[in-house]
């Protein structure tokens, strides 16, 4: 499962903005230009990105001879999953969503669509990556306070348990 290019290239360059606005740095907003420099991105790109993030309230431009971006909020208050949405980059992990056709099993009975075998595995996956990407700021990034923080979920108890309840 991969994050597209729109989701990677906004995490990489907010962070790479909290960076240096935690650094201490007084320098005024950050250039585009610098970034794609930096982190080896699309200055295009990364324009377009920046677009859709000012207009989600995360970043605050200035124009003219010194412009730039800012963060808009403090790098403890942007969670990733807000960078991620503001792009328009969607947390799914199955192609199965109410009314896309997208299961395999096709039309059910009663008139709607009949969720495929998998589909409540692929659902609880996306969750799952949505609530990760919204327990990480980017002051974690900053800090690299991002390693060990994937925990293993209970297991409920699979087939023995199945076969207890039978």
């Amino acid at each position: 499962m991969q994050l597209t290019t729109r989701g990677r290239y906004a995490v990489m360059a907010m962070a790479d903005l909290a960076a240096r606005q935690t650094a201490g740095c007084d320098c005024g907003p950050v250039c585009l230009a610098e970034i794609a420099e930096r982190q080896q991105l699309s200055l295009s790109y990364l324009e377009q990105l920046f677009g859709k993030l000012r207009r989600a309230g995360l970043v605050a431009s200035a124009r003219g001879p010194g412009g730039g971006y800012r963060l808009a909020q403090l790098p403890q208050d942007i969670h990733i999953a807000a960078v991620v949405a503001a792009v328009d980059e969607p947390i799914h992990a199955t192609r199965c969503e109410t009314g896309s056709g997208g299961c395999m099993a096709g039309p059910g009975g009663g008139g709607g669509a009949e969720k495929c075998q998998t589909h409540d595995l692929w659902f609880e996956l996306g969750r799952q990556i949505e609530l990760f990407l919204n327990g990480i700021t980017l002051a974690d990034i900053v800090a690299g306070r991002v390693r060990g923080r994937a925990v293993a979920v209970p297991a409920s108890g699979g087939l023995a348990a199945a076969l207890a309840a039978e």
